[in-house]
């Protein structure tokens, strides 16, 4: 039942209301002088997973299926701790909506582990719920519906195009020239934009800090989605497991390809300080961030309401 609400829910999701230019585009954080840049991703069909030879290659990755998926915008870069703090911090946000959002206590410990915080270092160890908390805050701050992206639209931007291992080849030792991971990354994270960008702008998609999807996580899910998808979406019914994408600084190399999926794991939320507040705001994992998208049809306010509160009901 819950499911099939959630099919319906996505389908208003889906619902043209803009004819804005389909360019990049920075969005400004009103109230603050924080900005960041969303990056146009046009709509297309592509062959997701990997194939049976690819190197690396997990079962959970295939079999590759034809997906379809519509445009939409995706933030350039990993959601920066610049962006995230101005809802984490309330005393940071010096221009709230009457309507409140509900915001974490702060942690007592670093979840940094001090790898770094402001000036550009990706936002790590929030939960999926915490980060869908801050698209709803975003959506608050600026009247635009931004969400976390599906399993299926995070991989189509990533590869840009391309359908081999990573978007610029199979060739894993030409890696370092766009990914933070374990063979330079030092153990730690890094500033987000140090590397190359793929094809369509996006940078740090492979490595630095793995990325929170919309998608419960399941080992089938190509059998689930089925060929021929349009716009699909695993949607959770529980707020564990669900998919991250794109690897992290302490992974080798082929936990970096664009096919490979990692699922979330309850012991990233045992060290949640919050309890009994805020039980899953945090994720003691500083290798976990996320990044936004917007989708070219957005929704109307009762559906973008829906949405979030659907999503943060789950248990």
């Amino acid at each position: 039942m819950i499911a099939d609400c959630f099919i319906v829910l996505f389908s208003l999701l889906l619902r043209p209301v803009s004819d804005t230019s389909f360019l990049p585009y920075e969005q400004a954080i009103p109230g603050t002088n924080v900005s960041f840049k969303m990056m146009p991703v046009a709509g297309g069909s592509f062959m997701m997973g990997s194939n049976a030879n690819e190197r690396n290659r997990s079962a959970d990755e295939g079999p590759a299926a034809k997906v379809t998926v519509d445009s939409f915008w995706m933030e350039e870069h990993e959601v920066t701790y610049d962006e995230y703090i101005l809802f984490a911090d309330e005393q940071a946000d010096r221009n709230p909506k009457p309507d409140a959002i509900t915001r974490p206590s702060p942690p007592y410990i670093d979840f940094t582990l001090g790898m770094g915080k402001a000036g550009g270092f990706p936002a790590n160890s929030m939960s999926q719920y915490a980060a869908i908390m801050y698209c709803k805050w975003l959506y608050k701050k600026t009247g635009v519906f931004y969400r976390l992206p599906t399993e299926a639209e995070w991989e189509y931007a990533a590869r840009a195009g391309a359908e081999t291992s990573y978007f610029f080849g199979d060739d894993d030792k030409r890696l370092g020239d766009y990914a933070w991971y374990a063979a330079n990354s030092e153990n730690k994270y890094h500033k987000v934009m140090d590397k190359k960008p793929n094809a369509v702008g996006l940078y740090d998609m492979l490595g630095n800090v793995a990325e929170w999807t919309l998608d419960q996580y399941k080992e089938n899910y190509f059998e689930e989605i089925k060929t021929n998808a349009s716009d699909p979406w695993l949607t959770p019914t529980s707020r564990h497991p669900i998919t991250l994408k794109g690897g992290t600084f302490k992974d080798e190399a082929g936990k970096l390809r664009c096919a490979a999926r990692l699922k979330s794991d309850l012991k990233w939320n045992a060290r949640d300080p919050q309890i009994p507040r805020s039980k899953w705001w945090n994720a003691d994992a500083p290798f976990i961030g996320f990044r936004i998208v917007r989708p070219v049809k957005q929704p109307t306010p009762e559906a973008a309401e829906q949405f979030f509160a659907q999503l943060l009901s789950l248990k």
